[in-house]
């Protein structure tokens, strides 16, 4: 398994910007703040996989930024031959999970990008709640999913997601 620093320099070294990286760095704190409360709880959570995986969800944004980012990303993971557990996190981080109908619509592969493990639904919920290298509060990530007219049963995947870790 990677080590924090080692996933930050493999950003760098794919050619991620400094504002995605930081992203990365944000997505990464707020979920290992997640996983350590499930664990808490009694919940078994990966807490480095979180870590990492997390700040390389976004590794296909050294290529893109378009939607196919979480393909490529996992493009990218998969000729480096990353854990596997990384590249289904960085494969279905978006919102909470794309459906194979909502893929074909956007032109990505006709399969589920729905996150299954514990680890891969943490990292997606973290995500939703920072916007650039700012955590928000999941009301506005829902506002924002609103005004650019995501499905009602995508932000019902994100409200549900919240729900399970009930962390807001």
């Amino acid at each position: 398994m990677l080590s924090g620093s080692d996933a930050l320099k493999l950003l760098k070294d794919e050619g991620c910007a400094d504002n995605v990286i930081r992203h990365c760095q944000v997505v990464s704190e707020t979920a290992v703040s997640i996983a350590c409360e499930l664990q808490e709880k009694g919940q078994k959570v990966d807490i480095q996989l979180v870590e990492v995986g997390a700040l390389l969800h976004d590794l296909g944004r050294s290529r893109t930024h378009g939607i196919k980012h979480a393909i490529e990303g996992a493009s990218i993971a998969e000729k480096l031959d990353l854990d596997p557990r990384i590249i289904q996190i960085i494969k279905n981080h978006i919102g909470a999970g794309i459906t194979s109908e909502e893929a074909k619509v956007m032109g990505l592969p006709e399969v589920d990008h729905l996150p299954i493990s514990t680890e891969e639904k943490i990292v997606a919920h973290a995500d939703n709640l920072v916007m650039g290298d700012k955590r928000v509060p999941l009301a506005r990530c829902i506002r924002r999913m609103h005004d650019r007219n995501i499905s009602k049963e995508a932000i019902q995947r994100v409200q549900a997601l919240a729900d399970e870790f009930n962390y807001y």
